[in-house]
């Protein structure tokens, strides 16, 4: 069983073994909450976290749908690819593979790679409930523990830039 926490920002997180979920409440309806999070991420996503860094980070985007790719487009238009799509079902749900490892070298197998689960509840026509789970770590082998701790500050860091992107009018 997990431990769960809040901060000030309202981002629950409850980190199990090899999972880590965060949960958060957005002001916009579900569609525009998954809009945002989807089609927006050179928006608030952290560009340290990218190959390229935040001085040559060009985008960084989801194809929507199936077998998509989750991409960094960097200096001179390199292309990283970083995840797979593997379920797209606007607004209610996301899921990918996260092919980044902790070293932040690429992870070109899937089975190696850790999971990530994004949902999207209606709490009222104006309010929804961001849930993620990042889970898998296991699969990251020896390393897996301290990834699942790094993320867990990480995932924070996601969702309070998220927060603040979605609520901009």
């Amino acid at each position: 069983m997990g431990q769960e926490t809040a901060g000030p920002t309202g981002i629950r997180q409850d980190v199990a073994r090899y999972a880590l979920r965060s949960s958060l409440l957005v002001p916009t309806p579900a569609d525009r909450a998954f809009a945002v999070f989807t089609g927006s991420l050179t928006d608030w996503w952290v560009p340290e976290y990218t190959w390229s860094g935040p001085a040559a980070l060009a985008e960084l985007g989801i194809e929507p749908h199936a077998g998509g790719m989750l991409y960094e487009i960097g200096p001179y238009d390199f292309r990283i690819d970083w995840g797979r799509v593997l379920t797209w079902d606007p607004p209610r749900r996301l899921v990918f593979v996260w092919q980044i490892g902790p070293d932040r070298a690429p992870v070109p197998d899937p089975a190696r790679a850790s999971e990530v689960e994004v949902l999207f509840v209606p709490e009222s026509p104006e309010r929804t409930r961001v849930e993620v789970e990042h889970r898998h770590f296991d699969r990251h082998g020896e390393a897996a523990e301290g990834y699942r701790q790094a993320l867990t500050a990480g995932w924070h860091e996601l969702l309070s830039r998220y927060l603040a992107s979605v609520t901009r009018p």
